[in-house]
């Protein structure tokens, strides 16, 4: 009788390593912060910002960017379209600037 062996073809409890999509949006998200902390306000009056992610594909605007203060740190709340390999779909998210001098997201949600 031969000795059998291990068959490592099958995969049983694995933790999958971070998906392409998770990636992508982790790489979009970052695009958008830094496309509504370095918008000139005044000077959009208003005006959509676009956007565009050359790693990932995805494009997409920035609207409704207003900006305020929280216990004396400076914020920007927003709202913006993705357009993806995935579809489009609508994003609000909340970006501020820390002690450090730079700009961390706060809020990212699909809306």
């Amino acid at each position: 009788m031969a000795k059998a062996e291990k068959d490592t073809s099958i995969i049983t409890s694995s933790v999958p390593a971070e998906t392409p999509a998770a990636k992508d949006s982790a790489s979009d998200e970052q695009t958008i912060r830094n496309a509504v902390s370095s918008a000139n306000l005044e000077e959009l009056g208003g005006s959509a910002v676009p956007w565009a992610n050359l790693s990932t594909g995805s494009r997409g605007s920035i609207s409704s960017i207003t900006e305020y203060k929280e216990r004396g740190t400076l914020c920007r709340k927003y709202k913006a379209s993705i357009e993806s390999f995935q579809g489009v779909h609508m994003v609000s998210g909340d970006t501020c600037l820390g002690v450090d001098g730079q700009w961390w997201t706060r809020q990212f949600v699909r809306t």
